[in-house]
């Protein structure tokens, strides 16, 4: 009998643990975080009421579903003989450095700073750019100065003429 009611006791006890620690693993899971530590800059906030975007935060089962797909993407310019480092998610700090520096040169001609709310993401050797920008901004010049940074593959403009 003694045996029984241990058991049962553990059991409501492992219950009771489960049951208390579900909603914090629940919670926990919906936390957004930079979980690949992929470059996200806000470059630039002259027009008002621009939605920040997600950027590359994302739960802990975004992360977990992305894992395969993420690691092959990174493999595979190195497979393809594109790379000379081993994964292309490498190249994202030092891309996001010589695209600040593009970015200062850059404003002189193209007044960005003043016409623009943007952010960029570096994922792989491709610039996300995200954000608004002004009716007279003459943003397929600016992608394209983006896209003369080296190392970069690709920029892949999300951005709106409206906020």
């Amino acid at each position: 009998m003694t045996d029984r009611l241990s058991n049962r006791q553990t059991a409501c006890a492992m219950l009771i643990a489960v049951a208390i620690a579900f909603p914090a693993a629940t919670r926990a899971d919906d936390t957004r975080e930079n979980r690949g530590n992929d470059p996200f800059l806000h470059v630039s906030s002259a027009i008002a009421g621009c939605e920040a975007p997600r950027g590359p935060f994302e739960t802990e089962q975004e992360w977990l579903d992305e894992a395969h797909y993420r690691i092959e993407r990174g493999n595979s310019c190195w497979i393809a003989g594109r790379c000379r480092l081993a994964n292309s998610y490498s190249y994202d700090k030092e891309i996001a450095e010589s695209v600040t520096r593009r970015l200062n040169a850059l404003n002189a001609s193209l007044q960005w700073r003043e016409k623009t709310s943007l952010w960029l993401t570096l994922q792989r050797r491709f610039i996300y750019l995200d954000g608004c920008v002004s009716r007279d901004f003459d943003k397929a010049r600016f992608v394209s100065a983006l896209g003369e940074t080296a190392d970069v593959e690709k920029v892949i403009d999300r951005t709106t003429r409206r906020p």
